[in-house]
């Protein structure tokens, strides 16, 4: 399982900087300063929790149910939070109302904090918990 999270790792860090490079050069084409500045806390964000996942997929802290189920709550988190703004900075290009996503980005939040007190709480009791 921790080759799994390193790769599912590696592929988000990819994709987060294809994304920052595009904010950086192309976004700012198209969209205002504000929704630039939006876009890239998607990335962050992103990247942020592409360390997370390598640091998860590498340890030996946590077991393979861990590693998974950490691994579901970051991708789901991405998903719904960075995805979101990610769409969310086109609302004004795009002629589908988008409204209804607002809502999903504070899921995609509370979905990464989880992941991290779930990895605080494995670490803490796992068999090769720190000591």
């Amino acid at each position: 399982m921790g080759r799994k999270v390193v790769f599912i790792a590696a592929l988000i860090g990819a994709i987060g900087i294809m994304l920052g490079a595009f904010g950086a050069h192309g976004l700012k084409k198209v969209v205002s300063e504000a929704q630039v500045l939006t876009f890239e806390v998607g990335v962050r964000y992103q990247m942020y929790h592409a360390f997370f996942l390598l640091f998860i997929g590498m340890s030996s802290y946590f077991s393979d149910k861990a590693k998974k189920t950490a691994m579901y709550l970051v991708l789901f988190g991405i998903l719904f939070f960075s995805g979101s703004i990610y769409l969310l900075t086109f609302k004004d290009m795009i002629s589908i109302n988008l409204r209804f996503i607002g809502p999903i980005t504070p899921v995609g939040g509370v979905l990464f904090i989880i992941a991290w007190l779930y990895a605080g709480i494995q670490a803490y009791k796992g068999k090769n918990a720190i000591k």
